[in-house]
């Protein structure tokens, strides 16, 4: 398997590439902001209303998801730049996040919370 590619993982190359891959599953959909893992293995896009689009890498291919608030189980920041949650979706739990820029991080966490609660967010 390793020699057919199988074992390659998956990386985006910048915002436009993660856009451009959202936009193949979601294409009535329009981001406005874009934040890209250190590992550029995930993307998190602002779409608006609320929702956020994930395109993820899962070994060489990309997942993709819209997001709400209301979709996130457990929310914490564990520093600045790192962000990780637990989704109610049994198709992809969620993980650990770690962002170049803790303001990219800091974009994320807030897209996160409910928009009226602190109550998901868990302390690290």
């Amino acid at each position: 398997m390793h020699f057919t590619g199988g074992s390659k993982t998956a990386t985006l190359a910048d915002a436009d590439q993660a856009m451009s891959r959202f936009a193949e599953d979601f294409p009535e959909e329009i981001a406005t902001v874009v934040r890209l893992t250190a590992d550029a293995k995930t993307a998190f896009l602002d779409i608006g209303r609320g929702r956020f689009g994930i395109v993820h890498s899962i070994g060489d291919c990309f997942l993709t998801r819209i997001v709400t608030s209301r979709d996130v189980a457990v929310l914490n920041a564990e520093d600045a730049n790192t962000v990780s949650f637990r989704l109610a979706d049994f198709t992809w739990k969620g993980g650990r996040f770690r962002f170049a820029s803790a303001v990219d991080a800091q974009g994320l966490l807030e897209a996160l919370e409910p928009q009226h609660s602190n109550s998901a967010r868990q302390a690290a």
